[in-house]
């Protein structure tokens, strides 16, 4: 692996400046219709645990990892991985939104499959030290996009038996994305499949480890073929209550104004959820996290997922078997979260006060 020197590498083209807008961008990126999907960038930052420690670190140009035929990362899943954005603001900085909770959660579930805990501070320095590097992929302020940052951690060391590894790798790649859905805050249909649990009441649904993706990955492509972008878990005990959608938590708010999300041991805790919350309660809002029955839902006046890629996409429709269940308009996103998610994504680009101290400028 070889060091990736930035700046000798925008002294070697200084033709860049005029050919792009952004220096040191080798190709040219058209920032308003960009996707949610990976794109090459200058490099990512990997570090390797050896015998009780981590190391300094690099920055790699290479999108690709040598992996040992017996790392555990391939037999036994050790695996989990982050998703946050860095943002260019309106001041003209580049800042990430809420770091500090993505190391923390990345802490749990490395604890919780037997990994090495990457250190917060070890985490904090290489999501900023790949951003600085790649920092002309950073969408500009007002096209909507992002650059989406990937910490995973997997373990490289060679093991046969069942038995946590002695080797891991930290990596954090980035890539430059739009909106996870265009249009908007369109208005999606669900869909129950009662043939799938997303994760057992004691098992790894709390924490973000790759194994629940791959357990979910097909009943996702089940429910897009049969016309819905999202699926909807419910419990796997009872499949009464309401556990998350299949990429993101389950909110909802109540004819009265509550801020409802469910609760299970189950559900991932989303950051963006807790933050919905905190902005929810800074408009008046009352915040419940509590289960959620599934014959609830028809009650609620406004129904949405969200996570980091999506913030807020608001759900009308969820069909169960031969029951369909209407909620909240039938264009667009109801009224209160709509609030919620204009003030949150003001604060993530600059065009609100950070009343709560969540951005971090690289």
């Amino acid at each position: 692996m070889r060091e990736v020197d930035v700046a000798s590498i925008f002294s070697r083209y200084p033709m860049w400046d005029t050919l792009f807008e952004w220096k040191g961008l080798w190709m040219d990126i058209d920032w308003g219709n960009l996707g949610f999907q990976y794109t090459d960038t200058h490099c990512h930052i990997r570090h390797v645990w050896r015998a009780g420690a981590w190391d300094a670190g690099e920055l790699v140009e290479s999108p690709y990892l040598n992996l040992h035929i017996a790392a555990t990362v391939l037999h036994y899943g050790q695996a989990a991985f982050e998703g946050l954005k860095a943002f260019h603001c309106k001041d003209g900085s580049v800042r990430l939104f809420r770091p500090e909770q993505n190391a923390r959660r990345f802490a749990t579930s490395a604890r919780r499959i037997c990994m090495a805990e990457v250190p917060e501070e070890l985490f904090l320095e290489a999501v900023k030290r790949v951003v600085r590097a790649n920092i002309d992929y950073v969408p500009p302020y007002g096209s909507g996009g992002s650059l989406y940052v990937r910490p995973v951690l997997v373990g490289t060391g060679p093991k046969i038996g069942v038995d946590p590894a002695d080797e891991y790798t930290f990596i954090v790649l980035v890539t430059p994305v739009g909106p996870y859905y265009k249009g908007g805050l369109k208005p999606v249909r669900a869909v129950v499949l009662e043939d799938y649990d997303r994760a057992a009441p004691q098992g790894v649904g709390q924490v973000k480890v790759a194994g629940n993706y791959a357990a979910s990955l097909e009943p996702h492509l089940i429910s897009k073929k049969q016309g819905f972008p999202v699926e909807l878990y419910l419990d796997s005990r009872e499949h009464r209550f309401v556990e998350e959608f299949g990429t993101s938590n389950f909110i909802a708010v109540t004819k009265d104004g509550t801020y409802v999300t469910a609760e299970s041991s189950s559900i991932l805790p989303s950051i963006t959820n807790r933050g919905l919350q905190q902005v929810a309660e800074s408009l008046g809002m009352k915040v419940e996290v509590r289960p959620v029955e599934f014959d609830e839902i028809e009650t609620f006046a406004e129904v949405a997922a969200c996570g980091t890629a999506v913030v807020i996409t608001p759900v009308n429709e969820i069909v169960r078997g031969d029951r369909t269940v209407r909620v909240g308009p039938a264009e667009g996103c109801g009224p209160r979260l709509l609030e919620i998610y204009k003030r949150y994504t003001a604060i993530q680009v600059g065009d609100a006060e950070d009343e709560f101290g969540w951005t971090v400028t690289v």
